[in-house]
């Protein structure tokens, strides 16, 4: 079996408001969404420039639940883009935190993260230069030891 695509599928609360968000602040476009009669957002497709990340509101009685509900999250979504410094800026602008400002890192990209208003963590990077997997682990293993 081969696997054809790979999909997040996110949760929020309020995720109607969650994808006007990530409109604005990361320029996505919406494909599509299901709205229950209750208006709660069933499922919704956001198209980051071709790759497309799946959106919902929580549904708690099945055990779905976002960031808000559970105090945190555990996974960084990482957008991957031509400049990061102003997708960042662009983010905060739209009301995201600044986890950690822009720096050029020794894996070969400049990267910063941010926080959205729902509780997600978005890593924005831009390469500046390529680096083999050898020299990024050299370069890993100099900068742990640094550390100790």
């Amino acid at each position: 079996m081969a696997v054809k695509e790979v999909f997040a599928q996110v949760r929020v609360r309020n995720a109607a408001k969650a994808v006007a968000f990530y409109e604005q602040a990361f320029g996505a476009k919406e494909k599509f969404r299901l709205t229950e009669p209750s208006g709660r957002l069933g499922h919704a497709e956001l198209d980051f420039d071709g790759h497309i990340i799946m959106f919902s509101d929580e549904y708690p009685e099945y055990g779905y639940v976002g960031p808000e509900s559970i105090g945190g999250t555990s996974i960084t979504i990482h957008l991957h883009v031509d400049n990061c410094d102003a997708l960042i800026q662009r983010a905060v602008a739209a009301g995201a935190t600044l986890v950690r400002a822009p720096s050029d890192a020794f894996y070969g990209e400049r990267s910063g993260t941010v926080r959205d208003p729902f509780g997600h963590e978005w890593n924005i990077d831009h390469q500046i230069e390529e680096v083999t997997p050898e020299e990024m682990q050299r370069r890993y293993t100099e900068l742990m030891n640094q550390d100790s």
